[in-house]
Parts: structure tokens; sequence; C-alpha cells
């Protein structure tokens, strides 16, 4: 529960944040693009709806999720690893593995899908804001653009995605972290290693799974 809290709950601001600014700004450059008078003004939305659902809210949010989660993963693990404290549970016949880096994981795995609808729900909110307060679309015709021509996969889809960046940016965090050799400065770099490669990961993983279940 405290891991729960730590990655869940401590992330939810941020989240919000970023993801209702990117559904405001998306439904601006969206309708600054659709200027043809043969497109109607519920495509906006409709655009909105689906690029946050299948790739703004899973992986825009994952890249943050590395760049905060995976991070204070790494670098809480290697401060453990260089102060002996691991070492510790170990002699005491503690497997510290399973003590310190399956909480992380399990906690990661099941906050974040959480995090990834909660995301996708302020982006449209943070759209609809934006676009009818700037005249750009009427409330009504945002509405029509949500809910026009849904496909109910897309959501399913946007989960699976959550839950693998999920396990990989946790996997390879408490990677980096467990196994950090040196001091104080080796600490730091594998933070920075474990965002890296976290990022890496799940761009190559968004890749493959729109390649397999698309």
């Amino acid at each position: 529960m405290e891991e729960c809290i730590s990655i869940g709950i401590n992330s939810v601001f941020l989240v919000a944040l970023v993801a209702f600014f990117i559904g405001a700004v998306t439904t601006i450059q969206t309708a600054y693009n659709l200027v043809s008078p043969l497109i109607p003004n519920y495509v906006i939305a409709l655009v909105v709806r689906d690029m946050t659902i299948l790739e703004l809210a899973p992986t825009i949010i994952g890249v943050i999720f590395a760049g905060k989660v995976g991070s204070s993963m790494a670098s809480g693990l290697g401060t453990m690893r260089i102060s002996e404290q691991i070492d510790a549970l170990e002699v005491m016949g503690i497997n510290s593995s399973s003590y310190l880096v399956l909480p992380k994981i399990v906690a990661a795995v099941l906050m974040y899908p959480m995090l990834v609808i909660i995301a996708g729900l302020l982006a449209m909110v943070g759209g609809y804001l934006a676009g009818v307060l700037t005249n750009v679309i009427t409330p009504t015709e945002y509405i029509q653009g949500i809910r026009f021509d849904f496909n109910e996969y897309t959501v399913t889809f946007a989960l699976i995605k959550s839950f693998a960046f999920a396990f990989l940016v946790s996997s390879i965090s408490s990677f980096k972290g467990y196994f950090t050799t040196g001091g104080a400065v080796e600490v730091g770099q594998a933070s920075t290693a474990a965002v890296t490669q976290s990022v890496i990961a799940i761009l190559l993983a968004d890749y493959l799974l729109a390649q397999l279940l698309l």
C-alpha cells in the first residue's frame, strides 16, 4: 500500500496537469489545421478522443511516469545498495529482491492503468474547455464528436499498453537501482540510465503492441 501511494497517489497531480493541457493543446491545434468547410467541426473532438485514448494518455504519461517514478525507484534502491542496507537484509536471511523490488512492480502495474484512465478523462475535459472557451467548437459538436463512431476496443488497447509500460518502467528502474555499484555518483548515473532505458522501452513496446493488436 505504501508503494501504491508513492507511485500512484503522489503522481496524480502531475499526471492530471499534463493530461489537461495535452487535451487543450490538441483541440486547438486540430481546429487550426482543419480549415476545410467540407469537414464538420465535430471531427475535431473525434480526433482528440482517438489520439488521447490510443496514444497520448498511455504513452506520453508513460514517459512522465518513467521520469518521476522510475528515477525515484532507481535512486532509492541504489542508495540502499551503496549504504549496504540490501546486504544487511540478505545477512538476516530476507530475500531482498522479493522484499524491495516485487512491491514496486506490483504497485506500478496496479496504479499506472488508473493514472492512464484519469489522464484520458482529463485530456478530453481539457479539450472541451479549450474548444468552448476559444469558440473553435460548440459544446454540442464536441460531445457529438466524442460519441461518434466510438470503438470500445481502443480503451482495451490503451489499458493493455498501460500494463505493459508499468511493468517495463518498474522492472527496468528497479534493476538499475538494485545492481548499482560504487557511490553517490553512480546512484545518479543509475537513475539517469533507468529513465533513459525506460523511455526507449516504452517507445519500442508502443510500436510492437500497435503492430500486434491493431
